[in-house]
């Protein structure tokens, strides 16, 4: 088993502060229970989520299967709760949209915290998932740990650029978070669409010195002229960073990591454009043009701000969801080039995150569940095309009006869902959303259901707009495998490489800096403390194995 000091040190640390919570909620010890049909499943749903106990869909797949399923959801603070679950030993019958990874998930399998599914993938249990399987034996591949063994089923959203005509298919996700501006703001100032940070950094300097947000009914001195989190999926500050030669987005593997155009894996926070970046924003947080509050605010926090009319530039994956009322004023950003007068005045580059792979962390059966076969049959609902089309946007009758003369379901237009509902299809897509293991297959688009209007949209934004600015379109794969030694060295040094690298980064957006020193300090602390050059060993050898299995 392949735990780090930190992990142990942080699970036990978690385990003391929390046991006395801990004790009136465990449900361990049920393996075995073959009556068992009542079922605790805790994970992660979206912050605008309406609630899963109330979703049609689950109610029905509940009664179909003759379970009861007990949800225990969150949609902040999700990876430290389960982290105290599995550290004091108690258990829920399941997890559901944790997203373990591929460690994470070796490391549970082989100390039993998570249960071997292969037993229960049979056409008599699981009739749809076991055709896809055989359907698609890169998927069962793909879900299958090195011991033969799987621990979780698969999940999957095959929707890219090819579904709009491109030649190449680059997922949506390729590009986590656009960026937005008040179109109206800039307007009613007179001034013209930046094109440069340096346009932009004065465009910022005149939200907040007209106090813009009064227009919308906020006090005075509630403008923010920018805001993002920090370093957070879909609605951080890396957009900002194209200017500089790169956007270290969010990554899945680690954070940071990337491959050059020659097949070298590198980290972007070690490179001296990466200094420049942090260096460049410093200026405008003094300034008070960034959220003050970007490292510390919850998404629920954000989106609050934004609804409210409050902020001039945002970064988020889609602004309706966002902005509310307001979303008519802002369009799109497209990624700017660097400040006027440097040698980033002709820069503009972004880096694309990998496509979706099949992954297998969004549903683990855990040893606590007495009766895996049950739920097991329960799960294997999600695998029926129409099943998975409702969680994946809403249900039958809100979402999807009705079939057209080809057999697909029609998708409720906005306008429809205004008059209907009082809300935009993709606030109702917000609502009724259910995250866990939903495998989307290409066959699904155009034949089950139509590829939503905002889907269209945004992967034609991604094609036309945001995909000319990502000349080196490699990436860090996520199907990539490691050998236990390589994940050994994984569990020893990432968790403390990208808790390094974002204090520091934090600590120079905030404070200014870093000097000549204190960069040559920083790279030192993330050689010698921090595993940078095993790392990169690691991540090299095994993306140039994945590279050489594709030839």
């Amino acid at each position: 088993m392949r735990h780090s000091f930190q992990k142990v040190l942080a699970l036990a640390l978690a385990v003391l502060t929390f046991t006395a919570a801990l004790a009136s909620c465990g449900k361990g010890g049920k393996n075995g229970d073959e009556n068992q049909t009542s079922f605790t499943i805790m994970g992660g749903m979206g912050t605008l989520s309406g609630g899963y106990d109330s979703n049609p869909v689950l109610q029905q797949m509940a009664e179909t299967a003759g379970v009861e399923i007990e949800w225990d959801l969150y949609s902040d603070s999700l990876s430290e709760v389960v982290g105290t679950r599995i550290g004091g030993n108690q258990l829920p019958d399941a997890f559901i949209a944790v997203n373990f990874s591929q460690s994470d998930i070796a490391e549970y399998g082989d100390d039993e915290t998570f249960i071997d599914l292969t037993p229960y993938i049979t056409p008599e249990i699981m009739p749809n998932l076991s055709k896809i399987l055989e359907e698609y034996p890169d998927v069962r591949s793909a879900i299958t740990m090195a011991d033969g063994k799987i621990y979780g089923l698969p999940s999957a959203e095959m929707m890219g650029t090819a579904a709009i005509g491109a030649e190449e298919n680059y997922g949506i996700y390729s590009v986590p978070e656009f960026m937005y501006i008040n179109k109206t703001w800039l307007d009613e100032l007179g001034l013209p669409m930046p094109t440069n940070l340096t346009e932009l950094h004065d465009v910022l300097v005149a939200f907040k010195n007209n106090d813009m947000a009064t227009r919308n009914g906020n006090a005075a001195g509630m403008t923010i002229p920018f805001s993002s989190g920090y370093d957070q999926w879909c609605w951080g500050q890396e957009m900002l960073y194209a200017g500089f030669g790169f956007t270290n987005f969010t990554n899945d593997v680690c954070a940071d990591l990337m491959v050059d155009e020659n097949g070298k894996v590198y980290f972007a926070s070690a490179q001296d454009n990466y200094r420049d970046a942090v260096s460049y924003i410093h200026d405008w947080f003094a300034e008070g043009l960034m959220d003050l509050e970007m490292f510390s605010q919850s998404q629920s926090q954000f989106i609050a701000k934004g609804s409210a009319g409050r902020v001039g530039v945002l970064t988020y994956w889609e602004a309706p969801e966002i902005l509310g009322q307001y979303a008519d004023d802002y369009v799109f950003l497209p990624p700017l080039k660097g400040p006027e007068g440097t040698k980033y005045a002709d820069t503009c580059e972004i880096n694309i995150r990998a496509n979706p792979a099949v992954t297998s962390g969004n549903l683990n059966i855990t040893s606590a569940c007495g009766n895996p076969e049950l739920l097991c049959k329960y799960f294997d609902q999600w695998y029926d095309g129409e099943i998975v089309m409702q969680l994946q946007y809403a249900p039958i009758g809100i979402y999807f009006s009705e079939k057209d003369a080809n057999g697909v379901w029609q998708v409720i237009s906005d306008e429809e869902a205004q008059a209907k509902f009082g809300k935009s299809a993709g606030e109702l897509k917000a609502q009724y959303e259910v995250y866990g293991p939903r495998l989307i297959l290409p066959e699904y688009y155009n034949h089950i259901f139509y590829m939503e209007d905002r889907a269209t949209d945004r992967l034609q934004y991604l094609e036309n707009d945001w995909l000319p600015y990502a000349h080196n379109r490699n990436y860090y794969p996520l199907d990539v495998t490691f050998t236990e030694d390589e994940l050994d060295v994984i569990d020893r040094y990432k968790a403390n490489f990208v808790s390094q690298v974002s204090e520091y980064e934090g600590r120079w957006i905030k404070d200014g800096g870093p000097t000549d020193q204190e960069w040559q300090d920083y790279l030192t602390v993330l050689k010698d403390n921090c595993g940078m050059d095993r790392l990169l060993s690691v991540y090299q050898d095994a993306y140039d194995r994945y590279v050489s299995a594709q030839n």
